[in-house]
């Protein structure tokens, strides 16, 4: 038999319950940060049936009318006012949290937690393969509906892509999976043409091979979406919003929360160290965690592996980090301009190797000086 090294990530459209949500969320939080850079925000969404309530914890100078973000959100998706019941349960923060976080002219983290980064040089963008599939693939999907008089394909959609490593020099794509939301009328055959159309057009990109498994609308009939069709909830998608299941997660989500929630603020910074590492060849790969406790002003604990892919050890890599990167929480908010409204882009398509919108955490600007510190080991 022969040996194959498998890996799969999913990708899911603006349409998807889980990603209405997050976006409503993002809405949320970049409202309250136009009105008032130092909003403490944590918004949480639920979607089921025609309900869909808003909650969380937020504080702000501003006023924001969060049902009507919820409608900015809803209607370029197709839905209009009689589909949902949109209730607001929205609380201000702790004043203990608040507390522990603004003091001493230094930002604390807004709770404890792990978070994770990570790098590839397998692609530009230094993500993996996977993942970069398939966000292209329900991305595609979505501007051909954005763009053309196609509307027989609705907006919520899933991709699922698997690459078969076992030659890691030259992956093949040994399947791709496309869902996709339709009208009562469509034929099986304008859904198969619609999505073959997509998969063929965004592998080509990738000049990878094409003999691999189509799986199209495996349900049947896909008329009934979005959280008519499913229950949504922010922050569900948490591979999706990152590596897609190659790289590991501390568990918190990203949307809807301001920057003094580390579960977010901090999994931006460790992607910013690690990608750099990979960028100035160090290593193939890199996954850094970080830890934090509420209220300190650093992280508590950090550890890196490059998985035997680095000519150095992971404790000189661990040196070369500590002595590049500032960690102090202020300083890479600071450095992210994490304050501004920013958000609302991310919560669609993932968090990290967004080039396009060329956000702090993406950028290269540590490059020089990690390969300067290197010249210690050579």
């Amino acid at each position: 038999m022969e040996l194959r090294k498998i890996m799969t990530s999913e990708s899911v459209g603006k349409g998807h319950p889980d990603k209405i949500c997050d976006q409503i969320s993002d809405a949320v939080l970049d409202e309250c940060l136009k009105q008032d850079p130092n909003s403490k925000v944590a918004c949480e969404v639920f979607a089921a049936n025609r309900l869909i309530v808003i909650g969380g914890e937020i504080t702000t100078a501003g006023y924001v009318d969060v049902v009507k973000m919820a409608w900015n959100v809803l209607i370029p998706l197709g839905y209009d006012e009689s589909d949902f019941t949109i209730i607001s349960n929205v609380n201000s923060q702790s004043n203990e949290i608040f507390n522990a976080v603004e003091k001493d002219n230094q930002i604390g983290a807004g709770d404890q937690g792990v978070v994770y980064g990570y790098a590839t040089d397998e692609c530009e963008n230094f993500m993996p393969l996977p993942i970069n599939i398939a966000h292209d693939l329900v991305k595609c999907a979505e501007q051909v509906i954005w763009n053309t008089k196609i509307d027989f394909i609705k907006h919520d959609m899933k991709s699922q892509v698997t690459i078969d490593y076992a030659d890691s020099q030259n992956p093949k794509i040994d399947q791709i999976i496309m869902s996709v939301q339709h009208s009562q009328n469509a034929t099986k055959e304008s859904i198969e043409s619609f999505c073959n159309a997509i998969i063929d057009f965004v592998v080509k990109k990738y000049n990878l091979n094409s003999d691999f498994k189509r799986i199209i609308n495996n349900s049947g009939k896909f008329t009934i979406g979005g959280p008519i069709g499913d229950t949504g909830l922010t922050g569900r998608k948490l591979m999706v919003d990152t590596y897609g299941s190659l790289a590991k997660h501390g568990g918190g989500a990203f949307s809807g929360k301001d920057c003094t929630k580390v579960d977010r603020s901090g999994a931006y910074f460790a992607r910013y160290i690690a990608k750099n590492i990979v960028a100035a060849k160090l290593a193939k790969k890199c996954e850094v965690q970080l830890s934090f406790a509420i209220g300190a002003s650093k992280p508590i604990a950090f550890a890196v592996d490059t998985f035997g892919t680095s000519k150095y050890s992971d404790e000189q890599i661990y040196e070369i980090i500590v002595n590049t990167f500032d960690f102090s929480i202020k300083s890479f908010i600071e450095k992210f301009n994490m304050r501004s409204p920013i958000y609302s882009p991310f919560s669609t398509y993932g968090h990290f190797g967004r080039t396009e919108l060329n956000p702090g955490w993406e950028q290269l600007d540590k490059v020089e000086e990690i390969l300067e510190f290197t010249k210690k080991y050579n």
